[in-house]
């Protein structure tokens, strides 16, 4: 089964907490500070696999989450990090994030690695917040938790030859001459319902990978039959052979049918559109009349192609084949292989600030600060011992919060409420 697009949720794992620790042995009742930090979280990687073919695997396993980190100990023991998660992706993968549709990366390369979700790090141990005026602090950072987010993975096959043309014209027989790949081969519309690919190797020149992509009809760039759905599967190829059906014996016109498919390749992409292009005048051992294919090439030739890249083939008896093969194989030694383009706006820009914090003013007048900044300082200070509470006035300061209440508008006397602890705001 071939599956070429797939939705999964992702999350790297939670950092660990620092610990509250205390130095506690014989003959030392009143030792220092020793809470070690919290092991940060595990990232979440995606690999590519070059040996998988289809995204097929994420339509039974949706949900990675890489293991978090263990929190510190006493004896200032740092708690061990959690796993990387590696999750393996096809060859030709986008990467997209769900909420923004923007492009994360773009993988093409065996081998090649993305970190989709970065690890949470570890809290600080009590031990790190002892200073000349504070030897005994009665607090610790919690770990910082982990980004999750949903994705969208596109496959786009790399080929370096896309078969192009209108259904039933002979695409897939073609490929399964010229290559090992055994296509489904049948004499009707649409028997290609998924991309094929092959190696082609034909002696005496250098072996390179076709791609059979299903019939493109008219209305394709709209989505009409197989749509774009397929199209996209193009954009990687370097060259295309746009194969049409010479014969006329499904009462189409091969000119035109030549025509309407590149109409749709424009209205897709200019750039595909533009990409160079073999034409293989197919099923020529059911034409009896040598002046079809010459009134074929005459009207290509008022289009601007030359009779250098239109051949008459047949891919049942292999009449022209070789030497259609040898033409794409010359014109890649030409074409550099380029990756594919993505535009600025459409690329993905991962958030710099882990946390944030609002600021509204309910009915009663009080300031209420929310967010994930607010839940995490809260769960890292003790609010009823001093130097606990001197730590979180100072971080409260030293994030912009009392400038941000003042902007609001705040004044000396104000209740300020943050989760279910509320304070008066003085300058």
């Amino acid at each position: 089964m071939f599956i070429d697009r797939a939705k999964i949720f992702v999350k790297s794992g939670d950092g660990g907490s620092g610990a509250v620790s205390f130095r506690r042995e014989k003959y030392i009742p009143l030792g220092g500070p020793d809470g070690g930090d919290g092991g940060a979280g595990g990232d979440v990687i995606f690999v590519v696999d070059a040996n998988m073919t289809t995204l097929l695997d994420f339509s039974y396993s949706r949900k990675f989450v890489a293991k978090g980190g263990v929190g510190g100990s006493g004896s200032k023991c740092y708690g061990k990090d959690g796993e990387d998660l590696y999750v393996k992706v096809p060859m030709g993968t986008i990467v997209r994030d769900l909420e923004t549709d923007k492009i994360m990366c773009d993988m093409s390369h065996d081998g090649q690695t993305y970190r989709v979700c970065k690890a949470g790090q570890g809290g600080k141990g009590n031990v790190k917040f002892c200073t000349p005026t504070r030897q005994a602090p009665n607090f610790a950072e919690p770990g910082m938790p982990g980004e999750e987010r949903w994705i969208k993975l596109e496959l786009k096959l790399l080929a370096d030859v896309g078969l192009l043309g209108f259904p039933n014209v002979g695409k897939s027989t073609l490929l399964s001459v010229v290559s090992k790949a055994r296509p489904k081969i049948a004499n009707y519309h649409f028997t290609t319902l998924k991309p094929n690919l092959g190696v082609v190797s034909v002696k005496g020149i250098q072996s390179f990978v076709m791609a059979d992509i299903p019939g493109i009809i008219e209305g394709a760039a709209e989505g009409v039959g197989l749509g774009i759905g397929f199209l996209r599967h193009i954009e990687r190829t370097r060259m295309l052979i746009h194969v049409v059906d010479i014969s006329g014996i499904e009462g189409r016109d091969p000119v035109d049918d030549f025509i309407k498919i590149n109409e749709e390749l424009k209205k897709y992409s200019v750039k595909l559109w533009d990409r160079p292009q073999i034409i293989a005048a197919n099923k020529s051992d059911m034409v009896f009349d040598d002046e079809v294919f010459e009134n074929f090439k005459k009207r290509l030739n008022a289009l601007g192609y030359d009779d250098s890249k239109i051949f008459k083939i047949s891919a049942v008896t292999n009449q022209g084949v070789e030497a259609l093969m040898k033409e794409a194989a010359r014109m890649l030694t030409t074409i550099p292989v380029t990756e594919l383009v993505i535009k600025e706006e459409d690329k993905f820009v991962r958030e710099q600030k882990r946390f944030t914090y609002t600021i509204e003013v309910d009915e009663q007048g009080t300031y209420v600060v929310e967010g994930s900044f607010v839940d995490r300082l809260l769960s890292a200070v003790n609010i009823n011992e001093p130097d606990s509470l001197k730590y979180f006035q100072k971080v409260l300061k030293n994030k912009g919060v009392f400038k941000a209440l003042v902007e609001k508008g705040i004044q000396d006397g104000d209740l300020v409420r943050l989760d279910n602890f509320e304070f008066e705001f003085l300058q």
